[in-house]
This record gives structure tokens, C-alpha cells and sequence, in this order.
């Protein structure tokens, strides 16, 4: 039972990290990215073929991992920066299953379906309950040093500036607010730690495949972000625990159901997302932690 809370907290700590990512991406600059997911598994994939085969120590994974995806992340807002709302909804959307549909044919790079197993942790994994207890630490830690770097960043000017284009870009240009760049930098940035945890996941679970890296996920962590607050990166992190909690308590309350079969079960713990999120729209429109004023810590 130990071993079964420390995996769900670990996992839960890599959401954080995705939701923390979309929040500086979405909620703080304004910036729809459907995509989540593809850069999950960039980093994901670079991380553990650099290891695995490259024989790179693991750290260096986690900072190429988090390179690939600021380098595509900003690629991918370069070449959409004349598209807003939807349409860039759409373009990351569309990004991202292309990512799949690579790793999926890639099969010299990636494995193809068969996807990466055996990928190095780091430390022995034989430790047991110590190797999850040891995993739990790492990205509790890391997911602490995110939050904190967010934290500060967007209680700066450059967070400032940030939310003066999600505002109204046109606005902040007329001020004198370089808003390419401003774009480009968060959406790197926020792609950079969505990666992170990607290679993070990798890491852990020691498998990867084209599978994993579905749309749900993307779905999921805004459903974190709104439920904690999409302009602030505690509200973020908390509404991705409070997430990986309410899914994990459907799943059991799911199947005490009398006379349902398991897919009507899976069913009903989507159904129940769907009605708290409906809850919390009605009753706490900005979430559970709205965003503070400007003058103060986010």
C-alpha cells in the first residue's frame, strides 16, 4: 500500500510539472498549446536514447531532454506566431500527433510501437520501496525548484509583460513590450519543463511507447490547471495532485458499482471528471487559487 501512495505521488509530481508548464504557457502568456503532450514525449524519447544509447549519465539526459523541447517549443511558436486562440490550438494539436506518428514509424530511433524498455534510472532499482522513496525525492525536488523558478518569474517584469499580451498584445506592442519575443521565450521555456517531465516518466517507469503520449494526457492537465488556477503556478502544481487523488478514488469507487462490467466503469470515473469539473466552473470559475494581483507573488 506504501509502495502503491509513493507511485501515485511520483506520478503526480509529473503532472505537476506538465500543468506548471502549461500554466506559464496558457495561463500566464496566453498561449493555447494543445501539444502537451508531444513535448512530453520529446523529452521523453531523447532523454532515454541518450542514455540507454548513448550511455549518457542521466542528469545530462534530463538536460537534453529539457533542450529538445525548448528547441522545439520554439520552433513550433516561430512558425505559428500569426496564429491566436484556436487555430494555435489546432497547430499544437496537430504537432503533437505528428510526434506520435513519428515515434511510431521511427523504428531505428524510437523502436517504433514496441517502444524503449530497459531505459536506466540512475540507481539500481533492486532498492525496492528505497528506489520509489528515492524517485519520489528527485522530482518532489524538482517540481519544488520549477514552482519556485515560476514563482519568481512571473512576479517579475518579464511576467508582468507576459500577462500584458495574453491581455491584449496589440496594447503591450503599442507600449514598447517586444511580444515575439516575450511568446517565443515563455512557450521554450514552458515546452523545456514539459519535457522534463517526460524524461522524468521515463526514467521512472523505465518504458516508454507511442502509446502512452496520447491527447488524454493534455486533457488531463488542463483539467489540473483550471481546477487550481490557470494564472498561477501553485494553483497549478496542487490542482495536479488534487487531479492524479480524484482519479484515482474514481477508479475504486468505480468498481463497487453493482452491475457494471469494466468498460461501463472506466466510463463512469471519465463521466465523474467531466461533472467536477462542471462543479468547480460553476462555483469556482477561477479555480480553487486565482490569480493574485500583479503586485503580488504568484
Amino acid at each position: 500500500m506504501i509502495s502503491y501512495i509513493i507511485f501515485l505521488l511520483v506520478i503526480a509530481g509529473i503532472y505537476a510539472l506538465l500543468a506548471q508548464s502549461l500554466c506559464l504557457a496558457w495561463g500566464v502568456t496566453g498561449l493555447v498549446n494543445l501539444g502537451l503532450a508531444g513535448f512530453f514525449a520529446i523529452g521523453a524519447y531523447a532523454s532515454a536514447t541518450l542514455v540507454k544509447w548513448g550511455g549518457v549519465p542521466v542528469p545530462i539526459g534530463l538536460v537534453a531532454a529539457m533542450v529538445a523541447g525548448a528547441v522545439a517549443g520554439f520552433v513550433v511558436c516561430v512558425s505559428t506566431l500569426r496564429l491566436r486562440d484556436d487555430y494555435l490550438a489546432i497547430v499544437t494539436l496537430g504537432f503533437a500527433e505528428a510526434v506520435r506518428v513519428v515515434a511510431s514509424n521511427e523504428i531505428w530511433l524510437t523502436g517504433g510501437t514496441d517502444g524503449i524498455s530497459g531505459i536506466p534510472a540512475g540507481m539500481p532499482r533492486d532498492w525496492g520501496q528505497g528506489f520509489h522513496i528515492v524517485s519520489l525525492v528527485v522530482v518532489s525536488a524538482l517540481v519544488g525548484l520549477v514552482w519556485l523558478a515560476l514563482r519568481r518569474l512571473v512576479a517579475s517584469p518579464w511576467g508582468r509583460a507576459l500577462r500584458a499580451v495574453r491581455e491584449d498584445q496589440i496594447v503591450a506592442a503599442v507600449a514598447g513590450k517586444r511580444v515575439t519575443r516575450l511568446k517565443a521565450e515563455a512557450f521554450a521555456i514552458a515546452c523545456a519543463i514539459a519535457a522534463l517531465a517526460g524524461a522524468l516518466y521515463g526514467h521512472y517507469t523505465s518504458y516508454i511507447a507511442p502509446e502512452i503520449f496520447q491527447p488524454l494526457i493534455t486533457i488531463y492537465v488542463f483539467l489540473a490547471v483550471t481546477a487550481g488556477g490557470n494564472g498561477r503556478p501553485t494553483g497549478a502544481a496542487i490542482g495536479a495532485y488534487i487531479l492524479i487523488a480524484f482519479l484515482e478514488a474514481t477508479r475504486f469507487a468505480a468498481e463497487i458499482v453493482p452491475g457494471v462490467t469494466a468498460v461501463q466503469a472506466a466510463a463512469l470515473r471519465e463521466a465523474s471528471v467531466g461533472v467536477a469539473l462542471i462543479l468547480l466552473l460553476r462555483f469556482r470559475q477561477r479555480g480553487l487559487f486565482p490569480e493574485l494581483n500583479q503586485k503580488a507573488p504568484a
